[in-house]
């Protein structure tokens, strides 16, 4: 009768609230890691200068003294906090989008790898959620692998983004972080890192599939130091979830752009997502676009202290090799025409 009538309306706008909610929360987290990728190292390093200034300066000061302290922590594998990459926070982030981690193949726990991640996008969006975050279950996945996202290393230069970034897993992309984790942190270790680099940013954009990959082995050398095994893992969908402006190769605007990244490391990119309170308004919120993460299978790779330009060649074919039919093989799985090619530059 009535009474039921009332109830289910009732449900009804129970469930519309919670989800209108639920979708509010997902572009706070999104916003803030966008937030965070753009501007929190370089506000952090203002906000500490005002304080120095102020009353309140030993505060200031005495972050510069754990900072000076503490300067070497990134080399040698952070100081991640599981209390953090569990965070609530990150399970909306996932949702937005949605991100998904696709296991294909098993990883031993006496090894130690090298995962290749393809493409780099705007931001690594995906790279971020599953190996920075738990969110896609990177740990029940993988049990027993400790994932390391290595990125910029002037990024951890940065007061309190350093703290931050290091509470993900997040290490700095140099030799001697690598080298550290890869040598003396046992087995089990698994650093990604984002091989195209800034180089491949400047090119991403919706509907392209092309990796920057034919000159990059240098993480092919460092497997081979090490003996840790090569994983290619190709993400579908990073590319979408940003336009950006693309110039032509001798055009001022990629002139500019490759100056930035020789001279600081970063590529200064002219993008666009959707605007925080409308899909159809430009804004810095990535478009909600389905991000799928694919960990293909690993390449056992010996160890050979110093290998030879030649050796480094044919790992790193080998690894091209896999790349391409890894995305061979679950392009139309995930929304791609059975006829698209990987393009490797």
């Amino acid at each position: 009768g009535t009474g039921s009538n009332i109830l289910s309306a009732l449900q009804d706008l129970f469930w519309l609230l919670k989800s209108k909610v639920e979708k509010q929360l997902q572009i706070i987290s999104v916003l803030q890691w966008v937030l965070t990728f753009l501007i929190m190292g370089i506000a952090c390093t203002l906000i500490l200068m005002y304080i120095l200034c102020t009353d309140c300066w030993a505060i200031a000061a005495l972050y510069l003294a754990w900072l000076v302290f503490d300067w070497n922590t990134p080399k040698k594998g952070g100081r991640r906090s599981q209390w953090v990459r569990n965070w609530a926070i990150w399970r909306y982030f996932r949702d937005y989008f949605p991100i998904r981690l696709v296991k294909t193949h098993n990883l031993l726990t006496t090894r130690n790898y090298i995962f290749g991640y393809h493409p780099h996008g705007i931001m690594g969006l995906g790279a971020f959620c599953n190996f920075s975050t738990e969110a896609t279950g990177v740990s029940q996945k993988f049990p027993g692998i400790r994932p390391y996202l290595a990125t910029l290393a002037g990024n951890f230069r940065m007061p309190i983004l350093r703290d931050y970034l290091m509470s993900g897993g997040i290490c700095p992309v140099n030799r001697d972080s690598i080298d550290y984790i890869l040598s003396k942190n046992g087995s089990g270790n698994a650093i990604i890192i984002v091989v195209g680099g800034a180089a491949e940013s400047l090119n991403c954009t919706p509907g392209k599939n092309s990796v920057t990959l034919k000159n990059r082995k240098g993480f092919v050398k460092l497997a081979l130091r090490h003996g840790a095994d090569l994983v290619p893992v190709y993400s579908f969908g990073e590319n979408e979830v940003y336009k950006q402006v693309i110039f032509e190769e001798g055009s001022w605007g990629r002139w500019v752009q490759k100056k930035f990244q020789k001279h600081i490391g970063f590529a200064p990119c002219i993008f666009h997502g959707r605007g925080l309170f409308s899909s159809s308004t430009w804004g810095l919120l990535p478009y909600s676009k389905p991000i799928t993460t694919v960990v293909g299978e690993p390449i056992t790779i010996p160890k050979i202290d110093n290998p030879s330009q030649k050796e480094v060649d044919f790992y790193h074919s080998i690894y091209v090799d896999s790349l391409i039919k890894l995305f061979d093989k679950y392009k139309s799985k995930f929304g791609l025409p059975e006829a698209e090619v990987l393009e490797v530059n």
